[in-house]
């Protein structure tokens, strides 16, 4: 039966424009509020029947009133709610996997606006809510429901799985391998500073942190370290500190950015390749491991994955896809150029600290320095990086495109957007899920002169019709 949906509606995000591919966001106030957070929160009860969710929240402002929206319904609807507090999607993520959680909802709006906020979903088992897996009928339930935030105070229950959660991610690594490195945290004053507290006496790393205060006001900028402007100060620290190397997160950490000893942001393109050289390795040669990848920039993954006795399998690319993806082939890991990295011990989830530990594990064990590991990825296949350019009708520039280097073109895939393969390069090109904008990826075989040239030509093309 539906949960109180008869009471006058007053607010103001009467919508359901933060309903996104993959998760809700929007402005607060505007476009998501306590009543909309309410109203999801029934819904969900109706959806899923849990009896036991856990609620955790990042560091803006507006994070206590929504998760407090969303515990008063799930005490209407007669779920317990575990209040995790300040922690990272990871962290949800890893209660949502415990006996008797039946759910989970981080709120977070990771690195958008400050003026912004945002809910991720998961059920039992931490199994991804989003699109076609539940996401649209909680919207459509939300959209016709009238239901309004009551004025009382919720019940919680605080718990913390933190201490399990640390020994989880010790376990993932050998501990008796590694050197006292140096490494230095941006923590860009959100989530993550709490669990690298917990870590820290655990590990033989001297941990530089940078900005590692909460703070919802960001008084260094909001964490996203995809934007070049927002790298300097990770940048600055390690060759300060003459670090072994630099992580930088989002604000609810759940991507995980990596700079080399020379304070070199590196691509999350190579960081794939690592990864899953250091997995398939611990595995066996003998494994055959599946490792899934999107299909923005293929090769240098390709190559690797086979080196090592691995299966590459390719997935559209998004959470969603690759969470489901990895279900179905049972894959090792699942890596995504966006920085976002998927673990099969981790119930298929993405999360942003297996990496750099399992890094910090590489480089000690190898000797090397993280330029070296990587400069010779690079130049076996340079990359363009992702290159956004705005039009005004996506899917007509997507066909011209195609159209108009399709003839040259060895092969064509359409598992996301365009991949065209000329042999000795290639491009992706592919819409924006929320914005009028066109996504494009080059690479090359050894001929980083190439990948520019052609990158220039795929651009001029495209300009044509911005």
């Amino acid at each position: 039966m539906p949960l109180n949906n008869t009471s006058p509606v007053v607010h103001a995000a009467s919508r359901t424009s933060c309903f996104k591919a993959y998760d809700i966001r929007g402005r607060v106030d505007d476009e998501l509020d306590a009543d909309l957070a309410y109203r999801l929160g029934l819904a969900y009860c109706d959806r899923f029947s849990p009896r036991r969710v856990a609620l955790g929240r990042d560091v803006r402002h507006s994070s206590p009133m929504l998760l407090d929206a969303l515990a008063r319904a799930f005490n209407v609807g007669g779920v317990e709610v575990l209040d995790l507090g300040l922690c990272g999607t990871e962290e949800t993520y890893w209660a949502a996997q415990q006996s008797g959680v039946d759910g989970g909802i981080q709120i977070t709006a990771s690195h958008n606006p400050i003026d912004y906020n945002g809910l991720k979903l998961v059920r039992g088992g931490a199994v991804p809510i989003s699109g076609d897996s539940g996401l649209r009928d909680l919207e459509h339930a939300v959209a016709r429901s009238r239901a309004v935030a009551p004025r009382r105070t919720p019940q919680l229950t605080p718990t913390s799985f933190r201490a399990e959660y640390v020994r989880y991610l010790l376990e993932q690594i050998d501990l008796s391998v590694l050197r006292p490195l140096r490494i230095v945290m941006n923590a860009g004053n959100g989530a993550v500073g709490p669990l690298l507290d917990a870590l820290r006496p655990q590990l033989p790393f001297e941990l530089i942190v940078v900005h590692a205060e909460p703070d919802g006001r960001f008084p260094n900028g909001i964490p996203n370290p995809l934007l070049p402007e927002m790298r300097s100060d990770t940048i600055a620290a390690v060759q300060a500190h003459g670090a072994d190397f630099g992580v930088a997160w989002d604000g609810d950490f759940d991507r995980c950015f990596l700079f080399d000893e020379q304070g070199r942001f590196i691509e999350g393109y190579y960081i794939v390749g690592l990864l899953a050289e250091v997995l398939l390795d611990k595995a066996g040669p003998a494994s055959a491991e599946r490792i899934v990848h999107d299909p923005r920039l293929v090769w240098n993954t390709i190559d690797v994955v086979a080196r090592h006795g691995g299966v590459p399998v390719q997935s559209k690319t998004g959470h969603a896809f690759i969470k489901e993806r990895m279900r179905v082939e049972n894959a090792l890991y699942g890596g995504e150029m966006s920085a976002h990295h998927y673990f099969r011990s981790f119930a298929y989830c993405d999360n942003g600290t297996l990496p750099w530990l399992l890094l910090a594990e590489l480089l000690s064990v190898s000797g090397r320095r993280l330029s070296q590991l990587v400069d010779a990825r690079v130049a076996a296949f340079p990359a363009s990086g992702e290159i956004n350019r705005r039009v005004e009708d996506v899917s007509a520039v997507l066909a011209r495109t195609e159209s108009h280097f399709g003839a040259q073109a060895l092969s064509l895939d359409c598992t996301d957007g365009i991949s065209l393969d000329f042999g000795d390069w290639r491009f992706n090109l592919r819409g924006s899920n929320t914005e009028p904008l066109l996504r494009l990826n080059v690479e090359a075989r050894a001929d980083s002169a190439l990948m520019r040239a052609r990158t220039a030509e795929v651009l001029a093309y495209i300009d044509r019709f911005g």
